[in-house]
């Protein structure tokens, strides 16, 4: 069975978690294949409400494997947390599997994210300090510290070693910080090692068995396209390949294998952190949009920056990645709008814009061409039918498939797990 991947197709926090958790319910394996503890996927079964950062989401399915691939940077200390939260509130996650191949984030990645970004000043990137960004730098410098060292402790404490050499002439030359000890922070990583060992696998050959047993194989991205460090709004962007194509490296098989792939969109856009946003709403109506869809980030409770939805920009997501189907999320939010906009295009002093422009310059200068269409006051989040949303519900949906070019698929009324349509 070929395999479907769920991506983010705006600046991350289209619903993903809620998505895949869905999705899930069908799968046998969940599997992320990037990022680390900086992205949050927040799901809601009856009342209870999980954040996630780092185990995939379907978890909260007893019949799934979660899957920590090796694209992704993994905190030990974070990992066995959530772990143990997840264990207290009923959840089995004993079948967690993690790659050996996986990058560790050490205390001295943690350390430099936070000092780099103070030392950028106004330019700052808008990090979340967690040490992902640091990590893939010493993954791509090939300097970096896997999984698998941790079951060699001499090897291990040899590489900590080196790396600190290093990391601490940056810290006290470069950033007047203390020194850190390479013995202190081998000892706690080592300690954990013997937690982590259970879960540890060549995650390659688990999915490759997977998949040549007709299994069915869910990935999940961690973050958005458009924060994707090759095809994102660099350089805020995050620091791997969020994007279909990053599935193949962050797994290990081969394109042939997916046959689907699902865009999550919002019905309205969002940002965290700096960057370009061209339907940016600095408004009472950007204001609400905070409030009424609770655009706060899970992992750093940090307000999101809405606005109207870009059909530019999904677009390019579309393009990028190969979007089969979308999964529309949030629609309830616009239920409080007597009018809505949609973006089709941008205009600048230079030129008009049908393409999503790679150019910073131009994202940050130029204005959105909006289309205006009605709006609707009923509450939607109890139905679960389409054909029983409002008539201008539907012709929004119906609107922006046209103007995507692929179909929507779903349609999330709510955080609810069962406010979900399957149109």
């Amino acid at each position: 069975m070929p395999a479907t991947v769920v991506v983010g197709a705006q600046w991350g926090d289209e619903g993903k978690g809620k998505i895949t958790d869905h999705m899930a319910e069908s799968a046998d394996f969940v599997v992320r294949y990037q990022g680390g503890n900086n992205a949050g996927h927040t799901i809601v079964v009856e009342d209870e409400r999980f954040a996630l950062t780092l185990i995939p989401s379907g978890v909260l399915n007893d019949t799934v494997t979660p899957v920590i691939g090796n694209g992704c940077v993994i905190d030990p200390a974070v990992l066995l947390e959530e772990m143990a939260t997840l264990k207290s509130r009923g959840i089995d996650p004993s079948g967690v599997r993690i790659s050996n191949n996986a990058h560790l984030i050490m205390p001295y990645h943690r350390r430099l994210d936070a000092v780099m970004e103070r030392f950028l000043g106004r330019q700052q990137i808008g990090t979340t300090k967690r040490g992902i960004g640091p990590a893939y730098t010493d993954k791509f410098a090939r300097s970096g510290i896997r999984v698998q060292d941790l079951f060699d402790p001499k090897i291990f404490r040899q590489k900590l070693e080196v790396a600190l050499r290093e990391k601490n002439l940056m810290l006290t030359k470069a950033y007047n910080q203390l020194p850190m000890e390479p013995g202190t922070i081998a000892d706690e990583y080592l300690e954990m090692a013997e937690q982590i060992k259970p879960y540890v696998t060549d995650t390659s050959l688990l999915i490759w068995n997977a998949l040549r047993a007709d299994k069915n194989v869910l990935f999940e991205g961690a973050q958005g396209t458009l924060l994707d460090i090759d095809h994102g709004t660099y350089p805020f962007v995050t620091s791997s390949n969020p994007t279909a194509g990053g599935v193949g490296a962050g797994i290990g098989i081969g394109p042939m294998e997916i046959g689907r792939v699902v865009g999550v969109a919002k019905a309205y856009i969002s940002r965290v952190g700096s960057g370009p946003f061209p339907t940016e709403l600095d408004d009472k109506i950007g204001e609400r949009m905070v409030e009424i869809g609770g655009e706060f980030g899970t992992v750093t409770g940090r307000r999101r920056r809405c606005g109207w939805l870009d059909t530019v920009a999904l677009r390019y997501a579309v393009r990028i990645n190969g979007i089969s189907e979308i999964a529309f999320t949030k629609l309830d939010v616009l239920s409080h709008f007597d009018s809505l906009k949609i973006a089709v295009g941008y205009r600048s002093h230079e030129a008009t814009y049908d393409e999503f422009p790679r150019q910073q310059r131009v994202l940050y200068d130029c204005e959105p061409i909006y289309q205006e269409v009605p709006g609707w006051s009923e509450d939607i989040t109890a139905i679960r039918n389409y054909e029983d949303l409002p008539k201008n519900a539907r012709d929004y949906v119906e609107l922006v498939e046209d103007l995507v070019g692929v179909p929507i698929a779903t349609v999330s009324v709510g955080p609810a797990r069962s406010a979900t349509i399957l149109k």
